[in-house]
């Protein structure tokens, strides 16, 4: 028996990041903080998906003596992450008035690309079918997805 428990990014700003998630439906289900390790672990889930379908943000905290944090920048190498939404343009609006840029808008009113706070391409895909409407079916690709 197999049963999918979970996807791990590494994230540099664990608020952010949550709240880049909950702007797309996902709550934060459980969180660990890990001080012999120094570091946290936080995971979401769409609601009445806890322990189905959950991310897990994992923030390693700066080093003790001072020296610099991580740094994440090869999130491309991970592919994506993908959650169906209720309203493909509700969301995507929501996300762009939170600052976030929709690289890859959702034109044909089904699916749609934006990049969490560390550069991960985040996929929204629109329960059942919207027709395309304005300004989303008119909108250009923005950077990479």
């Amino acid at each position: 028996m197999v049963k999918y428990l979970h996807s791990m990014i590494r994230v540099s700003d664990p608020d952010a990041t949550v709240a880049f998630f909950k702007l797309i439906g996902l709550e934060e289900v459980r969180r660990f903080e890990v001080e012999a390790g120094r570091f946290t672990l936080i995971f979401l889930a769409a609601p009445g998906q806890e322990g189905l379908a959950e991310v897990e943000l994992t923030y390693n905290w700066p080093p003790a003596d001072g020296s610099p944090a991580e740094e994440y920048n090869g999130g491309r190498n991970f592919g994506h992450l993908a959650y169906r939404v209720d309203d493909i343009y509700e969301t995507c609006q929501r996300l762009m008035d939170a600052g976030h840029t929709i690289h890859r808008p959702p034109r044909d009113g089904h699916m749609a690309f934006v990049k969490s706070p560390d550069g991960i391409s985040v996929e929204l895909l629109q329960e059942g079918h919207l027709p395309p409407q304005e300004p989303w079916a008119s909108m250009e690709n923005t950077g990479s997805w």
